[in-house]
C-alpha cells in the first residue's frame, strides 16, 4: 500500500494488482492524495494538475464504489481549488456528458453516479465561479432524475444540496425547479431517497423565500406526507426541516427589497402552532378531506405521522432557543395541552389513542422544558404549568357542582379535560423531579399553591388524573425528602376523613402508595410509627368494604393498595405487622375446594367484580412482599404463605365457568387476576406449589393458545427472549434512541396501546424500570401473556416428561390447528414460551428429557425460524442453538448445523435463508467453535456466499451478522480465515450502496470482530500483518465516511479497538476530530460510541487528546458542532455542557468517567484551567440563589462587612460559558475540586507551601501552585455549601473539610506565627451557618458538624472571639439533641435523628480531644527563654481557652457520651443476646431502627469513646456529684444513668461501682471492636480507640483494676497481638506497643504493691517464709494463655521478628550468630524496635525470682539480637536509635533487683556471663562482622561491666576478653572510634569497686600514655585529634584522682611533661594554627588544675626538669595579660559543652 502514496497514481503498481486490490489501492490512493493536496504547494500543485485530472477522470469510468466516489469528487474539487480553474468547464461537461449517456446497463450506473457526485462537489467547492453553467448542469441532473433508480435519485439530492450549498443566493433561477423535484422525493418509496431530499431542501431553505412564506402550508403538508409509513431516519430529517422552516417563518426578517411586496405574508406563532397542529390531529390528510373522513369516522391519524410532527415541535422550539421559549411558554403550553383536550375527539376517541396522544406531547413538554430551559426558567415553567392545572380543575368543578345528578354524570366535559390534566400533572413531577432541592423555595411560596393544585385534583372523576397526581406527588417526595411526611400525613388524614367518597377512596389511597414508593428513593425515610397507621387503615378499609356496596370495590382495592405499597418499605418495617398481613391473606382466599364449589353458586357479577379485584390486590401485595421483604422469608412464613395458594390455583382453572356464568362484565377482573397469580408464582420457588404444577400449565397453555385474543405483541414479548447482540439487526426502533419514548409506539404496531398508568394502579409504587420517567405499565391483555410466558419456562421445567411432551405435542397442534392471522398470533405466544423454557433449563443447567422431546420442539422452532416477522426469527435461532446446548450431544448439535446447510443451500426466498444463517451464528455463540474445523470452514463458506447476494439487503445483514458471531465465538480458530474475510469485508464496504445502512452496519460488526480475533497481534511488523492491518484502518475510514449514524459509531468502536491492540498506527489527531464532531450528534448510539472512545483514550493519552481537540477547534472553518464550544472552553469544558444536557445514564456516566481520568492525568498541569472551568459551572448557580446567610447576629461592624463581602460573589455581567447548569452538573463541579485537590497532594510539595509557591512562581510566571488559588478554592466551596440543593451543600461542605484538613497547618509568610487560612473566618462562619437552621434536613447538619469540629481543631483561629462563631453552632446544636431521641423532627425517620445526634456528639468529641492534647502539650515547659508575641498568641491561654470553651458544656457532654456508648454496646451485642435488649431502644435510637441506627454508630462511636476515656482521666474516676452539671440540662433526665434500673431509683450505686460500669464499658466496647476487626474498620476508629487505652490506662485506678485482674490483662494483650498481626500501619503499632507498655506497668504496680503490703504485713521477722509475688511463683513456670509475661513476649517477638527477620533462628537456619551484614532500619521500624525493647527491659520486675529467670534468656536473646542485627557505622561515631535503644534495655536488664535478689542471683549471674561472651563474640576474629560498629559492642561490653554485679564481669576469662578487646579498639585508626573508647574507659575507670576498675587500668594505662606521648611527638593537626588527645588527657587525670598516694607522683610525673610539651612560647604563639593554639590554651588550663591539686608532686617534677620549668613559665608570663580574658571564656565555650555532649551520648551507662 506503500506504492499508493505518491501525489500521482501509481498506473504501474496499480496495473498489477487484482480487481479487489484495485479498489483498495484506488481509495487509498484517494486518501492520501486529499491530505497531500492541502499541504502541497501551489506551483507544484499546478505542474501536475493536468495529469491529476486525467487519472481521476479516467477513473470515473473504472466504475467506482460509492465512497471512491465520493473521495474523487472531493479531490477534484479541492484540486481545482488550489490548481487553476481553467479546464474544470471541460470537467463539468465530461461529468454531464457522461450523465446524459443512454447506456442503462447495471455495470455502468456507478460511473453516472460519480459523475454526479462530481458536479456536487465542484460546485460546492468553487462556487460563485461557476454561475454561468449551473443552470444546464441543474436542468440535465434533474432531467436524469426522471428516469434514475433509488440510488440515482438518492445521489443527485445530495449533489444538488452541494449545488446550492456552493452558489448561495446565486442558485436563485433553479430553486422552484429544484423545490418541485425534492418534492417528489420527499414522498419516494425509498427511504433513503427521502433522507436525501429532506437534506436538499433544509439546504434549498436558506435562501428560497416562498419556502417559510408562500409555500409554508404546501411545505407541512408535504412533511406530513413523508411522515407516512416512513422509518427514524426519515422522522429525524424530515422533522428537523419542518421545525427549521417553521421556525424561520417566525424569524425571518423578509429583505423588502428581494421579492415584490405582495408575495409576502407575515406568519405568526398561532398560525404556525395550528399549522402543526394539523398534522399532529389529522396527519396529512390535509384540510378539505377532513370533514368528509370525520363524518365516516374512519380511522384516526396514523401513528407514525403523529410521532413525526411531535419531533417536529421539538426541533421546532430547539431552532427558536430557550430564550424564545421563556417568553413564549404560556401560549406554548396551552396550546400542546390542547392537543389532547376534547376539543379534538378524534385524537382521544380510543383510549389506545389517548394514551399515544399524551405520550407526545409529553414527549414535547420534557424535550423543551427538560432539555432548553435554565432552573430558573423551569420553576417558572412549573408556575406556568400549575396555573394550567387550577384553571382546568374550575372547569371541572363548574361541572361537577351542577346540580342535576343526571346530567353530571352522563356530561362528557368530566373527561373533557381528563387528558390535558395528565400530561400537566406529568411534566410537572417529572419538572420538580429534575429540580430536587433547589426547588424548595417555590413549593415554599403559598402564592404558587402547587401542592394544593395537585392535591386539588387527587379526587377528579377519572381514574388517569388521579394516577397522575399521585405520581406527581411521588416526584415532590422524591425531589424534597422534607415534604414526604408532611404529604402523607395530609392525604391519610384526607382519606380517613372521606371515606364515603369513592374518587376520594381511590384518589387518595394511589397517592399514599405512590408517597410509600418514593421513600426507597429518600434516604432519610418517613418516622417508623406511619407504617402501624397505614397497616391499620388498610385494615379498616378492607373490613368496611362490605358495609356500602358503593364503595365496595374501591375500598377494597384501596386496602391492598396500601399493603402493597408499605411492603416496599423492607423488612424492618413490615415485620412488625407481618402476622396481620398473613391473617388478611388467609382469610381472603376460601379455605377448601368445597368453599369455593358453594362460592361459585352465590352472588352476582358485580360481587364477583369485587371479589376477584379483592383476590387480585392479595396476590399483588404478596407479591410485593415476597420481592421487597426476601429477609422475611423464612420457613415459617412461607409455610403461612402456602394455604391459600392451592385455592387460588383452584380458582384459576374455575374462571372460564364463571366468565360464562357472570357474563362479560368480569373479563378485565379475571384477566387481571391471572396475571397477578402468574406474576406471584414466578416470584416463589416452585417447589412451594408442586402440586399445582400441572393445573397451572394446562391453563398456561390455554391462554397462550386463547382463541380471542387479536393483537401480535412481538415487540414487547420477544425482545427480552432474543439475545442483545442480535436486536441490533432488526429494525433501529429496537435500539436505544433519545426518542425511545414515543417511538416506542410504532414498534408495538398500530392497535396495540403503549403503557400507561391507568392500566396497572399497583405499579405507582414500583421503581420504574427506564431510571426516573412514570412507570408503563402494558395493558393487562398484553401483560397477562408476558406473565403467562415467563411463568411456563419455570413450570414446564419442573413438570414431569411425560406431562412436558403431552404439552409441547399439545401447543404444535394449537398452531397447526389455526388459520391465517391468528395463527401467527398463537406461534408468536407458543415459540415464545419455548424460547423461555429452553432459556430457564439452560440457565439452571437442566435436562430436556427424553429423545422423543426433541421432535415437538425442533418442528416449533423450525417453524418460526421461516416466520416472515423477523422478531419471531430472531428468537426461534437463540431457541435453536438453546436446544443444541440443553440436549448437549454432539450428534445432535452436527445435525442441527447440517439442517441449517441443507436448508440455506435449497431456500431461495429471504425470509428462510435470513433465518437459517443466523442459527448458524447463534449455534456458534452458545456451543463454541461446534468441534471440528471443518464444520467452521463450511460455515464460513455459505455464509461468504449469502452476504453477496447483492440482490437482497436483507440477506446480506442476517448473514454478515451471523458471521460477526461466528468470528467472535471461534478465537483462535478462526486465523486461517482472517485473511479472506477481511478482504471480502474491504470489498463489500466498497461496493454496497450507501442506502443500505444495515448491510454496513452488520459490515462494521464483522470488522470489529476481526479485530478482537487479531487483538495483540496487530502491533506485529511483518508484511502479512501490516497488510491486514492496513486494511483494518482501510475499513475504518470508509465506515467513518458512511453517512449512516450508527454505521459511524461502528467505525469509531472499530478504531477504538485497534487503538487498545496497537495504538501506535491509529492516527490520534484523525480520530480525535472525528469523536469532536460528533460529540454532539444527534444519535444517542453515536454518541454513545464517541464517549466510550474518549474514555479510552484519555486513560492513556489525556494530555494529547485535549490538545489535538484545541487544535482542531481553531483549525476547522466552520464550527465543528454547535453545541460543543470547544475552542473556549476545550474538550474538558464541552464534555462539561454536555454532562449538563445529556439524560441517558449510561452516558453521564461515561462522561464523568472521561472527565475524570482528564483531571487525574492533567489537573496538576493545568491547575488554573481546571479550576476556572469548576468555578464557572458553581458560579453559574451563584446568579439566582439568593444567598440569604448573611449573619444577623449582633456582629461588630468590621465583621459584618466581611460577611456580607464574601456573600456578594457576583456583580460582574461577565457572559459565562455555562448558563444556568442543572444542579446535579453543579455538584460533579464540587466533586472535581476535591479531586483536584487531592492529585495536588502527591505532586509538588510547593502546591502547599505559600513561600515556595510564590518564589517559584517569580522564577517562572508558568508555575502554578494549589496554595496560590486558595480564594477561589475557598469561594467555590462556599457558592457550594449556601446553595438551595441538599446534595450540592453536601459536596460544597465535603469540599470545605478537604480545603481546611490541607491547608490549616500552612504558615503566612508576611504575617509570621500566623496561618493562610485565618483570613478566611469569615467565608467558613458564613458557609456553616445555614447548616444549622431548623428547616436544615439532618444529613446537611451532620456534614456542617464534621466542618465544624475539624475548623475548630485545625488551630486555624486562635483567638476565642473567632472561634465563639463556630463554637456558637456547636453549641445551638447540642443544646437542640439535649432533648435525646424525642425532641428532634418527625419528618424524617427515626434513625436521622440518631445521625444528627451522633455527629454533634463526635464533633464535639473531636474539639475535646484536640482541646485536651494541646493543654497537655502547652503545659510541658517547651518554651522557657523565648517569649515572643507569638508565644503568647499560641501560648498557654489560647489551649486553655479551648479547653474551656468545652469546659462550660463537659457535663452535658459526658452524659450525653456515656450514653451514646452504652447505646452502641447494647448494639453491637450478637443476635442471641436480642431478647434482653431494651424494649424502648436506647437512648438516642428506637427499638424499631435499630438496624439503621446501628451503621451512624459505627461512624462515630471511635472519637465518642476517646472523648470519654479522656474526660474519665482527667476526672480521675471521681465521680461527680449527681447534681453537678444539672445547670446545664434542658431536661430532668439523664439518657441513662449508666446501668442504673429504668425506674426503681432504689439500687443506688457506690461511686466505685459506677467507675468499675464505665471501665469496663469502655474497656468492652474497644475489646469487642479490636479482636475481631472487620475489613471496612477505618484507621481513624481503631488508633482512636487505641488512644482511648493510653488514656484509660494513664491514671491509677484503672491501672489498678487491669493489673489485679490478670485474665483481662492477658486478654487485652492477645487482642492487641491481633491488631499488630492484621494492620500495617505503623502507628497503629506504636500506639498498640503504647497499650502494651502501660499493661506491663500496671502489672508491675500491682506486684509492688502486693510485695509491700506483704512485707508491711508480715513485719521484717519471717522474711524468708514470705509468698513469692509475681509471675513463675515458686516453680518459674509461665503458662501459655494464663500468663501475662508469655502474651507480652509472643507480642514483643511478633514486632522485632517482622523488622529484624533475622532474630528468628528457624529462619537462619541455626540458633547461633549467623554472620549477617547489619542493617538500618526505616524510622518507624526502628521505632517499633525502640518501643518492644523497652517492655521487654520491664518485664523481669513482673514475674517472680523463678520466673525471671525463666524469662531472662529470651530477653537478653532478643535484645542482643536487634543490637548486633542493627549496629551499623554511623558518621560522626552516632549510635542508630534501635542500638541505643537496646542498650538502654540492657542496662535496665541488668540492674533489675532480680539480678541480685538471692533466689535468682546465681542463675541470672550465669545467664549475664553468657550473654556477655555472645556479645564478645560479635568480633569474630575470622573478620566476618567488620561492618559491626565496634563502638556500640564496646558500649555494651561497657554497659556489662558497670551495671551488674561484680562476679559477673571479673572472672578471669572473661575479663581478659573484654581487656584485649578495649587494647584492639584502642589500636585501630578511626579517630571517632578512638575518641569514643576513651570516654568509655573514663567510666570504666572511675567505677567504685576497684575489683573491677583495676585489672583495666592497670592492662590499658600503659598503652593510654604510649599514644598521648606519640601525638606529643607528632603534634596534632587536625580537630579530631585534638579531640583524642584532650579525652587521652582527661582519662589520664581522672586516674591520677583515682591513684593512690603511692602511685600518684608517677602519673603525674608523666602527665606533665606531654602537657608542657603544648605549650608554646611568645613568638609560636602569634604564628600557630588554630588546632594548636587550642592546644596551647587546654595544656595551661589543665596544669593551672593540676598544679594546685598536687601541688607536692608538681614541684618535685618541675624541680627535676628545668626545661620544663622554663616552658612553662614562659607560658604563664606571656599569657599573664590574656589569661584574666581567656581563662573564663574558654571554661565556658570549650568544656561545658563537651561535658553535655558526653552526657547525652553515655546516658545509658
Amino acid at each position: 500500500m506503500e506504492l499508493a502514496h505518491s501525489l500521482l497514481l501509481n498506473e504501474e503498481a496499480y496495473n498489477q494488482l487484482g480487481e479487489v486490490q484495485k479498489a483498495e489501492f484506488i481509495f487509498d490512493w484517494l486518501r492520501y492524495l486529499e491530505k497531500l493536496l492541502l499541504a502541497t504547494s501551489r506551483n507544484d500543485v499546478k505542474e501536475k494538475q493536468k495529469t491529476l485530472v486525467e487519472q481521476l477522470l479516467s477513473l470515473l469510468n473504472s466504475s467506482p464504489g460509492p465512497p471512491t466516489r465520493k473521495l474523487l469528487a472531493k479531490n477534484l474539487g479541492v484540486l481545482y481549488s488550489i490548481g487553476d480553474t481553467f479546464s474544470v468547464y471541460e470537467t463539468i461537461d465530461k461529468c454531464n456528458d457522461l450523465i446524459r449517456s443512454k447506456d442503462d446497463s447495471p455495470s455502468y450506473l456507478p460511473t453516472k453516479l460519480a459523475a454526479v457526485v462530481c458536479l456536487g462537489s465542484l460546485y460546492k467547492k468553487l462556487g460563485r465561479m461557476l454561475v454561468n453553467t449551473f443552470t444546464g448542469t441543474v436542468g440535465n441532473i434533474l432531467k436524469a432524475m426522471k428516469s434514475a433508480e433509488s440510488q440515482g435519485r438518492y445521489e443527485i439530492m445530495l449533489s444538488l444540496q452541494n449545488i446550492l450549498n456552493g452558489l448561495g443566493a446565486a442558485a436563485t433561477p433553479c430553486h422552484r425547479d429544484v423545490y418541485k423535484a425534492a418534492k417528489s422525493c420527499l414522498t419516494d418509496r425509498s427511504m433513503a431517497v427521502r433522507c436525501a431530499a429532506a437534506k436538499c431542501l433544509l439546504e434549498l431553505q436558506k435562501e428560497a423565500i416562498f419556502m417559510w412564506s408562500t409555500d409554508l402550508d404546501s411545505v407541512a403538508t408535504l412533511c406530513f406526507k413523508s411522515f407516512e409509513g416512513s422509518n427514524y431516519d426519515v422522522r429525524i430529517s424530515v422533522s428537523k426541516l419542518l421545525g427549521t422552516v417553521l421556525a424561520k417563518a417566525i424569524i425571518s426578517k423578509h429583505p423588502g427589497a428581494a421579492v415584490s411586496r405582495q408575495s409576502i405574508r407575515r406568519v405568526s406563532l398561532e398560525e404556525v402552532l395550528e399549522l402543526l397542529g394539523t398534522g399532529f390531529l389529522r396527519g396529512s390528510s390535509g384540510f378539505l378531506r377532513a370533514s368528509g373522513d370525520m363524518l365516516k369516522g374512519t380511522s384516526s391519524v396514523s401513528r407514525d405521522v403523529r410521532v413525526g410532527v411531535t419531533q417536529a415541535y421539538v426541533v421546532f422550539v430547539s431552532t427558536l432557543g430557550g430564550t424564545w421559549l421563556e417568553k413564549n411558554f404560556a401560549a406554548f403550553l396551552s396550546h400542546i395541552l390542547s392537543l389532547v383536550s376534547q376539543s379534538h375527539p378524534k385524537a382521544t376517541q380510543t383510549q389506545t389513542d389517548a394514551v399515544c396522544g399524551r405520550r407526545c406531547v409529553s414527549f414535547i413538554l420534557r424535550a423543551t422544558i427538560g432539555g432548553l430551559l435554565g432552573e430558573k426558567a423551569q420553576i417558572a415553567a412549573a408556575k406556568d404549568i400549575c396555573q394550567a392545572i387550577w384553571k382546568l380543575k374550575k372547569v371541572m368543578d363548574a361541572v361537577m357542582n351542577d346540580g342535576n345528578v343526571e346530567t353530571r354524570v352522563g356530561s362528557t366535559d368530566v373527561t373533557a379535560s381528563q387528558h390535558m390534566l395528565v400530561c400537566a400533572l406529568q411534566e410537572l413531577g417529572n419538572l420538580l423531579y429534575s429540580l430536587g432541592t433547589t426547588v424548595a423555595p417555590l413549593l415554599q411560596d403559598s402564592s404558587a399553591g402547587i401542592l394544593d393544585s395537585v392535591i386539588s385534583v387527587i379526587q377528579h372523576p377519572s381514574i388517569s388524573v388521579r394516577l397522575a397526581a399521585a405520581w406527581c406527588l411521588h416526584c415532590i417526595a422524591v425531589a424534597l425528602p422534607s415534604y414526604l411526611t408532611p404529604l402523607l400525613d395530609r392525604c391519610l388524614e384526607r382519606l380517613t376523613v372521606l371515606k364515603s367518597s369513592p374518587e376520594a377512596v381511590t384518589g387518595f389511597s394511589f397517592a399514599v402508595a405512590a408517597l410509600l414508593g418514593a421513600v426507597k428513593h429518600c434516604p432519610l425515610g418517613i418516622p417508623h410509627g406511619k407504617g402501624k397507621i397505614i397497616m391499620t387503615l388498610a385494615e379498616d378499609l378492607l373490613c368496611s368494604a362490605v358495609q356500602n356496596s358503593r364503595l365496595s370495590a374501591q375500598r377494597t382495592q384501596a386496602g391492598w393498595l396500601l399493603i402493597a405499597a408499605l411492603m416496599t418499605l423492607g423488612p424492618a418495617v413490615v415485620s412488625h405487622h407481618l402476622a396481620r398481613v398473613l391473617l388478611l391473606w388467609k382469610c381472603v382466599f376460601p379455605v377448601s375446594p368445597k368453599d369455593l364449589e358453594t362460592e361459585k353458586s352465590r352472588g352476582d357479577s358485580f360481587t364477583w367484580q369485587v371479589t376477584l379485584e379483592g383476590r387480585a390486590g392479595a396476590l399483588c401485595a404478596i407479591k410485593s412482599f415476597v420481592s421487597h421483604c426476601g429477609d422475611l422469608l423464612t420457613e415459617e412464613v412461607i409455610q403461612r404463605l402456602l394455604p391459600p395458594l392451592p385455592c387460588a390455583v383452584d380458582l384459576l382453572t374455575q374462571l372460564s365457568s364463571v366468565l360464562k356464568t357472570y357474563g362479560s362484565t368480569l373479563k378485565t377482573p379475571s384477566v387481571v387476576y391471572r396475571q397477578r397469580l402468574y406474576e406471584l408464582l414466578i416470584l416463589l420457588p416452585p417447589e412451594t406449589y408442586e402440586g399445582n404444577l400441572c393445573a397451572v400449565l394446562k391453563e398456561l397453555a390455554a391462554d397462550l393458545t386463547a382463541s380471542d385474543i387479536q393483537v401480535a405483541a412481538s415487540a414487547f414479548l420477544l425482545p427480552p427472549l432474543c439475545h442483545q447482540d442480535d436486536l441490533v439487526i432488526l429494525s433501529p426502533l429496537l435500539q436505544e434512541t433519545d426518542h425511545r419514548f414515543i417511538e416506542e409506539q410504532l414498534l408495538l404496531g398500530n392497535g396495540i396501546a403503549c403503557g400507561s398508568l391507568e392500566y396497572d394502579p399497583y405499579s405507582i409504587y414500583e421503581k420504574d424500570v427506564e431510571g426516573d420517567s412514570v412507570p408503563k405499565p402494558l395493558p393487562p391483555i398484553l401483560s397477562v401473556i408476558s406473565s403467562a410466558v415467563k411463568l411456563f419456562g419455570v413450570v414446564c421445567a419442573h413438570v414431569g416428561e411425560a406431562q412436558r411432551l403431552f404439552i409441547l405435542e399439545q401447543l404444535l397442534d394449537s398452531i397447526k390447528h389455526s388459520k391465517g392471522a391468528r395463527q401467527q398470533i398463537v406461534q408468536l405466544h407458543v415459540v415464545s414460551s419455548l424460547s423461555s423454557f429452553l432459556k430457564y433449563l439452560a440457565v439452571s443447567k437442566g435436562n430436556l428429557g427424553p429423545e422423543e422431546m426433541r421432535r415437538p420442539a425442533l418442528a416449533l422452532v423450525m417453524g418460526a425460524l421461516e416466520s416472515p416477522n423477523p422478531l419471531l426469527r430472531c428468537a426461534a435461532a437463540e431457541a435453536w442453538a438453546r436446544l443444541a446446548q440443553v440436549v448437549d450431544d454432539g450428534a445432535f448439535t452436527a445435525a442441527l448445523a447440517q439442517v441449517s446447510f441443507d436448508k440455506l443451500k435449497s431456500a431461495r426466498d429471504v425470509v428462510t435463508r435470513a433465518g437459517y444463517s443466523l442459527a448458524l451464528g447463534s449455534l456458534h455463540r452458545y456451543l463454541g467453535g461446534i468441534s471440528s474445523s471443518q464444520h467452521l470452514n463450511s460455515c464460513v463458506g455459505i455464509l461468504y456466499t449469502l452476504s453477496q447476494d447483492t440482490t437482497s439487503p436483507d440477506v446480506q445483514t442476517w448473514a454478515l451478522h451471523s458471521l460477526s458471531l461466528i468470528i467472535d465465538s471461534a478465537g483462535p480458530l478462526y486465523h486461517m480465515q482472517v485473511e479472506p474475510t477481511l478482504s471480502l469485508i474491504i470489498m463489500l464496504l466498497l461496493n454496497v450502496p450507501p442506502t443500505h445502512a444495515e448491510v454496513h452496519q452488520s459490515l462494521g460488526r464483522c470488522l470489529n470482530a476481526l479485530i478482537t480475533t487479531l487483538g495483540p497481534e496487530l502491533q506485529g511488523n511483518s508484511t502479512s500483518i501490516s497488510t491486514l492491518r492496513t486494511s483494518c484502518l482501510l475499513g475504518c475510514a470508509v465506515m467513518q465516511d458512511n453517512p449512516d449514524c450508527l454505521v459511524q459509531a461502528q467505525a469509531i468502536s472499530c478504531l477504538q479497538q485497534l487503538h487498545m491492540f496497537a495504538p501506535r498506527h491509529v492516527n490520534l489527531s484523525n480520530l480525535v476530530s472525528c469523536l469532536c464532531v460528533n460529540l454532539c450528534s444527534p444519535y444517542l448510539l453515536l454518541r454513545r460510541a464517541v464517549l466510550a472512545c474518549l474514555r479510552q483514550l484519555v486513560q492513556r493519552e489525556a494530555a494529547e487528546v485535549s490538545e489535538h481537540a484545541v487544535m482542531l477547534a481553531k483549525d476547522s472553518r466552520e464550527e465543528l458542532t454547535p453545541d460543543a464550544n470547544i475552542r473556549e472552553v476545550g474538550l474538558e469544558g464541552a464534555l462539561l455542557t454536555l454532562l449538563d444536557k445529556e439524560t441517558d445514564q449510561k452516558l453521564c456516566h461515561d462522561i464523568k468517567e472521561t472527565l475524570n481520568h482528564m483531571l487525574t492525568s492533567m489537573a496538576v498541569d493545568k491547575l488554573s484551567f481546571w479550576l476556572k472551568l469548576c468555578k464557572d459551572v458553581l458560579a453559574a448557580s451563584a446568579d439566582f440563589t439568593t444567598v440569604t446567610c448573611v449573619d444577623t447576629m449582633q456582629e461588630e461592624e468590621g465583621d459584618k462587612g466581611d460577611d456580607a463581602s464574601v456573600l456578594t460573589t457576583r456583580n460582574d455581567d461577565k457572559s459565562y460559558p455555562y448558563t444556568n447548569p442543572r444542579w446535579a452538573t453543579r455538584v460533579f463541579a464540587a466533586e472535581c475540586v476535591c479531586r483536584i485537590i487531592n492529585q495536588c497532594e502527591n505532586a509538588h510539595s510547593a502546591h502547599f507551601d505559600i513561600a515556595l509557591a510564590q518564589e517559584m512562581k517569580k522564577r517562572d510566571s508558568r508555575n502554578d501552585f494549589l496554595v496560590l488559588h486558595l480564594a477561589d478554592l475557598i469561594r467555590m466551596a462556599f457558592m457550594a455549601a449556601t446553595d438551595h440543593s441538599d446534595q450540592l451543600r453536601l459536596s460544597g461542605l465535603e469540599t470545605l473539610l478537604v480545603v481546611i484538613r490541607r491547608f490549616a497547618a500552612i504558615p503566612e509568610p508576611e504575617f509570621p506565627g500566623h496561618v493562610i487560612l485565618e483570613q478566611y473566618q469569615a467565608n467558613v462562619g458564613a458557609a456553616l451557618r445555614p447548616a444549622f437552621t431548623s428547616e436544615t434536613p439532618p444529613d446537611v447538619t451532620a456534614k456542617a458538624c464534621q466542618v465544624c469540629s475539624a475548623w475548630i481543631a485545625s488551630g486555624v483561629v486562635s483567638d476565642l472571639n473567632d472561634l465563639r462563631r463556630v463554637h456558637q453552632l456547636l453549641v445551638s446544636s447540642l443544646t437542640k439533641i439535649q432533648a435525646g431521641k424525642e425532641a428532634l423532627s418527625h419528618l424524617y425517620n427515626e434513625s436521622a435523628s440518631t445521625m444528627e445526634i451522633l455527629a454533634v456528639l463526635k464533633a464535639w468529641a473531636e474539639v475535646y480531644i484536640i482541646a485536651v492534647e494541646r493543654h497537655k502539650s502547652h503545659r510541658q515547659p517547651l518554651k522557657t527563654t523565648t517569649c515572643s508575641e507569638e508565644s503568647v498568641r499560641n501560648g498557654s491561654y489560647s489551649s486553655d481557652g479551648l479547653l474551656d470553651l468545652v469546659h462550660t458544656d463537659l457535663g452535658t457532654l459526658s452524659r450525653l457520651w456515656l450514653a451514646a456508648l452504652q447505646d452502641f454496646a447494647l448494639l453491637t451485642l450478637p443476635s442471641e443476646f436480642a431478647s434482653q435488649l431494651p424494649v424502648e431502644g436506647g437512648a438516642f435510637y428506637t427499638a424499631e431502627t435499630s438496624e439503621n441506627a446501628k451503621l451512624h454508630y459505627y461512624s462515630s462511636w471511635a472519637l465518642i469513646l476517646h472523648a470519654t476515656a479522656l474526660w474519665l482521666t482527667t476526672t480521675g474516676f471521681v465521680v461527680a456529684d449527681p447534681d453537678e452539671g444539672a445547670s446545664h440540662l434542658s431536661r430532668p433526665v439523664t439518657p441513662t444513668s449508666m446501668c442504673q434500673g429504668s425506674s426503681s431509683g432504689a439500687t443506688v450505686k457506690s461511686p466505685e461501682d459506677v467507675c468499675t460500669d464505665r471501665f469496663h464499658l469502655i474497656l468492652g466496647i474497644s475489646v469487642e471492636f479490636l479482636c475481631s476487626l472487620r475489613s471496612d474498620a477505618t484507621m481513624e476508629s481503631i488508633t482512636a480507640c487505641l488512644h482511648a487505652l493510653q488514656a484509660l490506662l494513664d491514671v491509677p485506678w484503672p491501672r489498678s483494676k487491669i493489673g489485679s485482674d490478670q485474665d483481662l490483662g492477658i486478654e487485652l494483650l492477645n487482642v492487641l497481638h491481633r491488631v499488630i498481626l492484621t494492620r500495617e500501619s505503623p502507628s497503629i503499632q506504636l500506639a498498640s506497643l503504647e497499650v502494651v507498655r502501660q499493661i506491663i506497668c500496671a502489672a508491675q504496680e500491682h506486684v509492688k504493691e502486693k510485695r509491700r503490703s506483704a512485707e508491711v504485713d508480715d513485719g521484717a521477722a519471717e522474711k524468708e517464709t514470705l509468698p513469692e509475688f509475681g509471675e513463675g511463683k515458686d516453680t518459674g513456670g509461665l503458662v501459655p494463655g494464663k500468663s501475662l509475661v508469655f502474651a507480652t513476649l509472643e507480642l514483643c517477638v511478633c514486632i522485632l521478628v517482622r523488622q529484624l527477620p533475622e532474630l528468628n533462628p528457624k529462619l537462619t537456619g541455626s540458633p547461633g550468630v549467623k554472620a549477617t551484614k547489619p542493617q538500618v532500619l526505616s524510622e518507624d521500624g526502628s521505632r517499633l524496635v525502640s518501643a518492644a525493647l523497652v517492655i521487654l527491659s520491664e518485664l523481669p520486675a513482673v514475674c517472680s525470682p523463678e520466673g525471671s529467670i525463666s524469662i531472662l534468656p529470651t530477653i537478653l536473646y532478643l535484645t542482643i539480637g536487634v543490637l548486633r542485627e542493627t549496629a551499623v557505622k554511623l558518621p560522626g561515631g552516632q549510635l542508630s536509635s534501635t542500638v541505643a535503644a537496646s542498650l538502654q534495655a540492657l542496662k535496665g536488664i541488668l540492674s533489675s533487683p532480680m539480678a541480685r535478689a538471692e533466689k535468682s542471683h546465681t542463675a541470672w549471674t550465669d545467664l549475664l556471663r553468657s550473654a556477655l561472651t555472645t556479645i564478645l563474640d560479635c568480633w569474630d576474629p575470622d573478620g566476618t562482622h567488620q561492618e559491626l560498629d565496634e563502638i556500640s559492642l564496646l558500649t555494651a561490653v561497657t554497659v556489662f561491666i558497670l551495671s551488674t554485679s561484680p562476679e559477673v564481669t571479673t572472672i578471669p576469662c572473661l575479663q581478659k576478653r573484654c581487656i584485649e578487646k578495649f587494647k584492639a579498639t584502642l589500636e585501630i585508626k578511626d579517630p571517632v572510634v578512638q575518641i569514643k573508647t576513651y570516654q568509655l574507659l573514663l567510666s570504666i575507670f572511675q567505677y567504685p569497686n576497684p575489683a573491677v576498675s583495676y585489672p583495666y587500668i592497670y592492662s590499658l594505662v600503659s598503652s593510654i600514655v604510649e599514644k598521648l606521648q606519640e601525638i606529643d611527638k607528632r603534634k596534632p593537626e587536625d580537630t579530631t585529634e585534638l579531640q583524642i588527645f584532650q579525652e587521652g588527657i582527661k582519662v589520664l587525670e581522672a586516674l591520677v584522682a583515682i591513684a593512690e598516694e603511692q602511685h600518684r607522683s608517677q602519673l603525674v610525673a608523666c602527665l606533665l611533661p606531654i602537657l608542657i610539651s603544648f605549650l608554646l612560647d611568645d613568638n609560636a604563639l602569634g604564628s600557630a594554627t588554630s588546632v594548636m593554639k587550642n592546644l596551647h590554651d587546654f595544656a595551661l588550663q589543665n596544669l593551672m588544675q593540676i598544679g594546685p591539686q598536687y601541688s607536692s608532686v608538681f614541684k618535685n617534677v618541675m624541680a627535676s626538669s628545668p626545661a620544663l620549668k622554663a616552658r612553662l613559665e614562659a607560658a604563664i608570663r606571656g599569657n599573664q595579660e590574656n589569661v584574666q580574658v581567656k581563662i573564663p571564656t574558654s571554661k565556658h565555650t570549650k568544656n561545658p559543652g563537651k561535658n553535655v555532649s558526653i552526657q547525652l551520648k553515655t546516658n545509658f551507662l
